[in-house]
């Protein structure tokens, strides 16, 4: 006899899309201004949390795409401290000290790419080890993290590459029309990611490899170009997150944004994004971002010990993996 059919439990109540993201957003909201009404709903808070989502959302994003084609990066960090350095010293030996702007502008434009290149190249890498010599993403990516963290400290001796010069600064704190230069990057980020996701036959081919792809294979879809594009992608925007960094603090280290990593796989779990692969929208990973970073600053304006603030990410983590079941 052929054994049953398991049955999947029905949903007690019809959840639409993002919906109980958007009550959450709402519902932390409102509790960060009543805990705090005269410093919260301040513009320069606002302000604030305009120029910090950025580089935690393309960080996001990078693992959020890598998350739906079934794997894992832990090396967007590193990737992301590999693009800044490089983009340091490019503008430290490039750009004058003195003469025309013009000369400035295209040596940083210049020295913009090299780090997105650098970016481009340890992607393609940890799209090669997970594709083409079938290395687990976890073992290939931790591997790709150590070898970077250990390339960038060798390339800035342990020490913070200070000191640049003011051209580069306009892309982590300068605004357009009142609006912060960091967010419009981000923007224009997600939007392109959406588009290429749900608009595009490589978007279609991610969700299907994370979904199955065994199915996927027999289907005519060569599975290693999608990984090793899906990689790609996701080590630019990392690289995209690195040069906002510099760009914001003036300076480049081996060591920013450790502290990310686990906020960037919270983000795009809450987000709706399976941690098995197959399904997420850039829309739940917005959403998601806005309710950690108004907890955060919220925490922040309270005084709340950041120990604390660290085991509430962990404990969100666990209940929206939970979540993500029980809905799903």
């Amino acid at each position: 006899m052929n054994p049953q059919p398991r049955i999947e439990p029905r949903r007690p109540w019809p959840v639409p899309e993002n919906g109980l993201l958007a009550a959450a957003l709402l519902a932390v909201v409102g509790l960060m201004w009543a805990l705090n009404p005269d410093q919260f709903l301040t513009g320069a808070n606002l302000q604030t949390l305009a120029f910090q989502l950025p580089e935690l959302g393309l960080l996001s994003l990078a693992m959020m795409i890598v998350l739906l084609s079934g794997g894992i990066n832990l090396a967007i960090i590193a990737i992301s401290n590999l693009a800044g350095i490089v983009t340091a010293w490019a503008l430290l030996a490039w750009v004058p000290a003195a003469g025309p702007a013009s000369i400035a502008t295209l040596a940083t434009a210049g020295a913009l790419a090299i780090g997105v290149a650098a970016a481009w190249l340890a992607g393609a890498a940890c799209g090669w080890l997970v594709a083409w010599l079938r290395v687990t993403p976890i073992l290939a990516t931790l591997g790709m993290m150590l070898f970077l963290e250990g390339f960038n400290l060798v390339l800035t001796q342990g020490r913070a590459i200070s000191g640049l010069p003011i051209t580069i600064r306009f892309l982590g704190n300068g605004t357009v029309a009142g609006v912060p230069v960091p967010l419009l990057v981000f923007g224009v980020a997600a939007l392109a990611m959406s588009v290429i996701l749900n608009r595009t036959p490589l978007g279609r081919e991610v969700y299907l490899l994370g979904a199955n792809p065994v199915a996927t294979w027999f289907s005519g879809v060569d599975n290693r170009r999608v990984l090793l594009w899906t990689y790609i992608g996701s080590g630019l925007l990392a690289g995209l997150a690195g040069l906002i960094m510099i760009s914001r603090f003036n300076s480049a280290k081996a060591g920013y944004g450790q502290s990310y990593l686990l906020i960037t796989l919270l983000a795009a779990v809450l987000g709706g994004t399976r941690a098995t692969g197959g399904f997420g929208r850039v829309s739940g990973l917005i959403l998601a971002l806005l309710i950690l970073q108004t907890a955060a600053s919220g925490l922040n304006l309270l005084r709340v010990n950041a120990y604390y603030t660290n085991a509430l990410w962990g404990a969100i983590l666990l209940l929206a993996m939970a979540l993500n079941r029980w809905f799903r």
